[in-house]
């Protein structure tokens, strides 16, 4: 774990992510990224210099079947308030749209929900659980499927809502998350969503893996220079 308390407060430093009196919301979608996330801020708030307090919102988007006693559960165990939020986004993105691609509404559905959510709990700040695999399939995402370049940043302040995005796991690997989950037994719940494991980001996942064979060291190499020439932060 010292590995990952590590990364996060390098990225939570390189971008200035955490102020004095922050309250930050962490999106748990009851995955190993948003879990390991939720554990590590609850963890870092005891000793970090800048004192800061940790609440969880869940959207429950309403698939029949998810139990979310488990991340109630675990919330108390660490500490940490615990809110589900119920939606009808299953509803409106499969059952009234019938999207054939319903990721993106989705996202933005659950954003706006996370979002607002926060904003009522007085939040200042919502922690999403991206890490450098993320960050480099949203990068040939955005170059393949929108022919432009591109990628999310780090930390986004969003003048509607007055709530800032941060992305503290942004120097870790998806392998890094999935070691952690297992090593701390975290109450992981499986996504029901029927688009799991379909969608163009899987594709981009697995072509993003294919890259080793050209250069080992490829998806390190695409990251560093997104950081540098995208989001402007130089070594």
């Amino acid at each position: 774990m010292q590995h990952i308390f590590s990364k996060v407060r390098k990225a939570v430093e390189d971008f200035e992510m955490i102020e004095e009196g922050d309250k930050i919301a962490v999106g748990v979608s009851a995955g190993k990224d948003s879990l390991t996330m939720l554990y590590t801020l609850s963890f870092m708030r005891r000793f970090y210099p800048k004192k800061f307090d940790v609440v969880a919102i869940t959207v429950d988007m309403g698939f029949e079947g998810m139990d979310f006693l488990p991340i109630k559960e675990f919330c108390d165990k660490i500490d940490v308030e615990f809110h589900l939020v119920p939606s009808q986004i299953k509803q409106i993105v499969f059952d009234i749209r019938k999207e054939e691609n319903p990721c993106s509404l989705c996202a933005n559905l659950r954003r706006g929900i996370l979002n607002s959510t926060a904003k009522s709990l007085g939040c200042n700040k919502v922690a999403l659980g991206h890490h450098l695999d993320d960050v480099v399939e949203t990068f040939f995402l955005s170059l393949f499927f929108e022919g432009r370049i591109y990628c999310f940043s780090p930390k986004t302040y969003l003048d509607r809502t007055q709530i800032t995005t941060i992305r503290p796991m942004i120097y870790l690997k998806e392998h890094d998350l999935r070691a952690a989950a297992r090593k701390l037994e975290l109450p992981v719940i499986t996504n029901l969503c029927p688009a799991n494991g379909k969608t163009n980001r899987q594709r981009m996942k697995e072509f993003v893996k294919s890259l080793k064979q050209f250069h080992p060291a490829t998806k390190d190499l695409v990251f560093n220079a997104i950081k540098r020439n995208i989001w402007g932060l130089k070594d």
